[in-house]
């Protein structure tokens, strides 16, 4: 395969262009109570485990079965059978202790990130007036491996018949110790886990609202179609978070940013030269549409997950050409017409 150098320009701070015809939202009512999940769950008896869990139930709802059974991966009544001093609750709040005390110093006032994500579901409810807001916002700690696979990337955030769950495990900023420990590495590489921050939260949140307007159905799609399915995404999360810097919303470094906007037509003419668009193998699709350290056919100055901002140019493009389109029709429009 021809490969073409990409080149890494070290000026950093140059962001992509967005559209700051930004709409006002700020009449748009939206109702959004936070809960601090890990501050009660720790504080449970764990002597009497079966009854503090009861005591639990009604505030929490479902969310709670969903943190034991799906999360901690608690099987139910599993420490009122297991009796002792090491059953499976028991051991996870001992061991995670020092991970909620860090999330306690760094999250001890939530209302900025409870602000940001407000903001976003004012734009949910712009641009999407039919779908039904989450309400709650409820925070957790989770095991270090509690990732779930989103279109957009892997994060410990989800989105639950409860409301928004954040995973604050996974915010503890890209210094904290345990992602660079021996165990953190292995499950998170760098490239991952410096996006393990506080302003990553509200993105995330945006990301699992767009997966659950619109599931993503990518299987027998070919390598320019995955693109323009991730492209779709990527613009409706700038839009639903227009305020935000570009490196954020796609994960890459700024200087990454900048050699794809610098690099663009060499980008477009390796996939082109190299015959890539059509491509249906999985591994060769895999190497452009999910994330990585770089882009090894690249080079190490490009991104991991290129084709996600290679699928935004094209959709920009398509909407600067259908103005009318709405980003519901967007999203739904398939991307053989794209």
């Amino acid at each position: 395969m021809k490969k073409t150098a990409f080149a890494l320009l070290l000026a950093a701070g140059l962001f992509a262009c967005k559209d700051k015809n930004v709409p006002d939202v700020s009449n748009i009512k939206v109702n959004l109570t936070v809960q601090r999940f890990e501050q009660d769950f720790f504080a449970i008896d764990t002597n009497n485990i079966e009854s503090s869990m009861q005591q639990l139930a009604p505030r929490y709802g479902g969310f709670l079965g969903d943190y034991v059974m799906n999360i901690l991966g608690i099987a139910p009544m599993a420490d009122s059978v297991m009796p002792g001093p090491e059953t499976p609750l028991k051991h996870f709040l001992k061991d995670y202790q020092p991970v909620k005390d860090s999330a306690d110093k760094l999250f001890r006032n939530f209302s900025q990130y409870e602000k940001e994500v407000k903001k976003g579901l004012q734009f949910v409810k712009f641009y999407f007036p039919a779908y039904h807001l989450p309400e709650k916002l409820i925070t957790y700690i989770g095991p270090m491996d509690a990732a779930f696979e989103g279109s957009l990337g892997k994060y410990g955030d989800v989105i639950t018949q409860d409301g928004l769950a954040v995973g604050l495990q996974l915010h503890l900023g890209s210094n904290f110790s345990l992602y660079h420990s021996e165990m953190g590495q292995q499950l998170y590489p760098t490239y991952v886990s410096r996006r393990f921050a506080p302003e990553y939260i509200a993105i995330n949140c945006m990301k699992n609202i767009i997966d659950d307007i619109h599931p993503e159905r990518i299987r027998g799609l070919n390598l320019v179609e995955q693109m323009v399915e991730k492209g779709k995404r990527l613009y409706a999360l700038e839009k639903l978070q227009p305020y935000t810097e570009d490196s954020l919303l796609t994960g890459y470094t700024a200087k990454q940013l900048k050699g794809c906007i610098e690099n663009e037509g060499n980008i477009w003419n390796f996939f082109l030269t190299n015959g890539l668009l059509y491509k249906n193998e999985p591994d060769i699709i895999k190497e452009y549409v999910s994330d990585g350290p770089f882009t090894q056919a690249l080079g190490q100055g490009s991104p991991g997950f290129i084709g996600m901002w290679v699928g935004r140019q094209i959709i920009r493009k398509y909407v600067e050409k259908h103005k009318s389109v709405s980003l519901q029709q967007l999203l739904q429009t398939d991307p053989r017409k794209i």
